[in-house]
């Protein structure tokens, strides 16, 4: 399995806002994990049903979402990759967001089985 094409495609998947592509890439028993919430490890979801309504909730918050200057990394050996980005969007009241962050994946079988986000913090 090429990893690091899947993380490109996968990119190129988010960025076109399709989310049905985007679950293909998603296992059943797939967590996603936020950069934002009440635990350490900000919000946990798990299932593909959670993440596909958290990433519908994305798309919905920031409409015009898009990660930039992506870059992508594999071990594949481990089954694990990196996407880097600069993420950009604009909410529904307007507020205008560009913020440095990454993805760690984790793959079974080709298919993500965690993807943990982080976010820079713009103050």
């Amino acid at each position: 399995m090429n990893l690091l094409r899947r993380l490109r495609d996968l990119c190129d998947a988010f960025n076109a806002h399709d989310l049905d592509l985007i679950m293909t890439y998603f296992a059943e028993d797939c967590i996603l994990e936020m950069p934002r919430g009440r635990d350490p490890w900000g919000s946990r979801l798990e299932g593909k049903t959670k993440v596909r309504e958290a990433l519908a909730s994305r798309f919905q918050g920031l409409p015009d979402v898009t990660y930039n200057n992506a870059e992508h990394f594999v071990d594949e050996a481990s089954g694990t990759g990196i996407s880097r980005w600069t993420l950009m969007g604009t909410s529904v009241t307007g507020t205008k967001t560009e913020v440095q962050g990454c993805d760690l994946y984790t793959f079974r079988n080709g298919q993500v089985i965690r993807k943990d986000s982080y976010w820079k913090i713009v103050e």
